[in-house]
């Protein structure tokens, strides 16, 4: 029989990575609070859940991928949360970008209720789960980490597990500031070398070649040249919890606290 697995956010990535586990054979339940997001899923064959409550009580497995730590806690405890459905035993992966003590104080809240979590960070944007390339950071026990590898293969070909709970979303903190710096970086060289009458073509291949390759500028014209948002405050939001880390260690993030304040509003393009 199939394991049974609930998901809880269909948006840009959370979308996508449900379609594949569908299309992976696991019996699919899921949940969001558009219901144009579940009529996709559905025609794909997925289950449409009434409340998380209802998921929970569908699935062996819970994955989220919903905005930040408020909505992963809403959607887990609030009123008709997954977690009062869940039966014993149930693993729930969190995907969502949250502080390392909001997956602490879930996981507590999790044990006693005979439940198990793992943070189950993911790299790679929607063209990732889209292509299946994502990369997998998970924190937790190494049994909850082999109970949940086949769900994350669905989306997935490198998955790591970095340790105990809370380490894989302090891994995913340091990777995005990495990948945000990476960002500011492509903005500005290819802005010049544009600026200047530079073939950009050519110059993303000799980029990829010289002392400035990065992934980011690898696939700068494929995925992100230029620069456009009608919103930028999803981008401006997603390194709060980066930053916010960062300040609890007292370690000094400067680039990527200004990448967070220009990339969005300045940089970017009508």
């Amino acid at each position: 029989m199939a394991t049974r697995v609930g998901f809880i956010g269909l948006g840009a990535m959370g979308k996508p990575i449900a379609a594949n586990i569908q299309q992976a054979g696991f019996d699919l339940m899921v949940y969001d609070l558009r219901a144009e997001q579940m009529d996709a899923l559905a025609k794909l064959g997925a289950k449409r859940a009434r409340s998380p409550r209802e998921l929970g009580a569908h699935a062996e497995v819970i994955a989220l991928a919903v905005p930040d730590d408020v909505a992963v806690e809403a959607a887990l405890l609030g009123p008709e949360g997954a977690m009062d459905g869940a039966n014993p035993g149930t693993l729930i992966a969190i995907h969502s970008t949250v502080r390392p003590d909001t997956v602490h104080r879930l996981a507590k809240e999790a044990k006693g209720r005979g439940l198990s979590l793992i943070d189950a960070q993911m790299s790679g944007g929607h063209y990732g789960a889209e292509s299946r390339t994502l990369c997998f950071m998970v924190g937790g026990e190494q049994a909850d980490f082999e109970r949940c590898k086949p769900v994350l293969q669905a989306s997935g070909q490198n998955i790591f597990h970095l340790g105990g709970l809370g380490v894989a979303t302090a891994a995913k903190a340091a990777q995005q500031a990495i990948t945000t710096v990476n960002i500011l970086a492509a903005v500005e060289g290819f802005r010049l070398a544009e600026t200047a009458g530079v073939d950009l073509e050519v110059f993303q291949q000799m980029v990829a070649v010289s002392a400035g390759q990065s992934h980011i500028c690898n696939d700068w014209l494929q995925h992100y040249h230029p620069m456009t948002t009608d919103d930028p405050r999803p981008f401006y939001r997603g390194l709060r919890a980066v930053l916010a880390l960062a300040r609890e260690l007292d370690v000094q993030l400067p680039g990527t606290a200004l990448a967070q304040q220009i990339i969005p509003w300045s940089l970017t393009r009508e």
